[in-house]
């Protein structure tokens, strides 16, 4: 079992209203997808994708629980515990990939895009968001993909939701890869029309994790352990299990929809 090791906080930027990205100094290697525990002392220790990878690593704090609001209301130099990088990240492959995103997804897929933009052909990028409020890491995504922009309600880019971007490209062929990240039902839909098309898939679950180590049984799905065997998994693999879409567990253990 790996033990917090503390780091300092190197810069915070408020990203929307309700979201911030933090930086800190850990050199410890990570992949795409992979994420930490963070330990904030004398309120809780909560899991969180890696949204920026190298020697200073970033995460990307939605604000809505007691430890989300504590983690996003720090600033540099104060400190917190790591645990990590833990789980399974995104198997980065050859040929164009198109990334599919929705709401606070974006976070977890972008040290993806850079990979991608680095090692092969300009990857395509759906970004979708309830609000122009809401959307996240824009502007570096469009320096290295070829990004399309939805909203819920039409107040930037194209109305509607990022499934019905994502098969419009789809459809039109070229490519050899398809990420996602998102909500659950989102990424459900499109895990079906990437099996539909024959397009391999792979995608990042969500689940009430408390220990990283496949310990605890609360992010169990299927008999598949998210903290460790995850978050990353193929669509296939996500297809055949009924929760998927569905449901998931809350802190108690009991079933809630998704």
């Amino acid at each position: 079992m790996q033990r917090s090791r503390i780091v300092e906080i190197t810069d915070v930027k408020m990203e929307t209203p309700l979201v911030a990205s933090l930086r800190f100094i850990d050199r410890t290697k990570a992949a795409p997808g992979q994420y930490y525990m963070i330990w904030v002392p004398g309120v809780d220790e909560v899991p969180m994708s890696i949204s920026h990878l190298g020697d200073e690593k970033g995460i990307a704090v939605h604000a809505k629980g007691e430890a989300t609001k504590a983690l996003a209301a720090l600033s540099p130099g104060q400190r917190i515990g790591i645990r990590g990088p833990l789980g399974r990240g995104f198997d980065v492959r050859g040929g164009r990939s198109l990334v599919v995103a929705g709401g606070t997804g974006i976070a977890c897929l972008s040290p993806l895009v850079e990979i991608l933009a680095r090692k092969g052909p300009r990857p395509a990028v759906v970004i979708g968001a309830k609000t122009a409020g809401e959307l996240l890491f824009v502007e570096e995504n469009r320096k290295i993909a070829d990004v399309m922009i939805t909203t819920d309600d039409g107040s930037e880019g194209r109305k509607g939701f990022a499934t019905d971007a994502a098969s419009e490209l789809i459809g039109k062929g070229g490519f050899a890869q398809l990420y996602c990240c998102g909500p659950e039902q989102m990424m459900r839909k499109l895990a079906g029309m990437a099996e539909m098309s024959g397009l391999p898939i792979q995608l990042s679950l969500e689940r009430y994790m408390k220990c990283g180590l496949g310990i605890c049984d609360c992010c169990a799905i299927g008999g598949f352990h998210v903290c460790v065997e995850g978050p990353v998994m193929e669509g296939t693999a996500a297809l055949k299990l009924p929760e998927f879409g569905s449901f998931r567990r809350d802190s108690s253990g009991r079933k809630e929809r998704v």
